[in-house]
């Protein structure tokens, strides 16, 4: 099964519309609602996951079956996405004892992003939109 370039393009466009959603969910409602950091982090999650739901159901993989049955795996893919990065966290901050915020930052953020992302990219082109009959191609080829 190869991997088309307009493939990875769409892919990491509906992440970084996702990642801008989470985010900016996150800081509205922590510092501007001073809603709880935990509280405040699960439903940007989820708000997170749901855009990148839609814009891979939509534009990536457009054509492919949509339904509650494929939100539900995309949502289960990218929490195992999320505990990824965190054990990438453990493993530096605890394990390997680099405790410092920038050590957190490029453990959790730079190397648990990459390998959570490869994670991601592989369940939901094979679990979540799996190449059908009747499938079209991506938006951005």
């Amino acid at each position: 099964m190869s991997v088309a370039r307009s493939e990875v393009i769409g892919f990491a466009l509906a992440g970084i519309c996702a990642y801008a959603a989470d985010l900016g969910l996150f800081v509205w409602l922590r510092s501007g609602l001073g809603w709880d950091p935990i509280a405040a982090k699960s439903l940007s999650f989820v708000a997170g996951c749901t855009v990148a739901y839609l814009g891979n159901a939509f534009g990536t993989y457009r054509g492919r079956r949509v339904g509650w049955r494929e939100y539900a795996v995309f949502f289960a893919v990218n929490f195992a996405g999320a505990l990824v990065q965190l054990l990438c966290i453990a493993v530096s901050h605890y394990g390997l004892g680099f405790t410092s915020p920038r050590a957190d930052t490029l453990s959790g953020a730079v190397f648990g992003m990459a390998l959570a992302t490869c994670l991601r990219f592989w369940g939901t082109r094979t679990l979540v939109f799996r190449t059908g009959e009747g499938s079209r191609t991506s938006w951005t080829g």
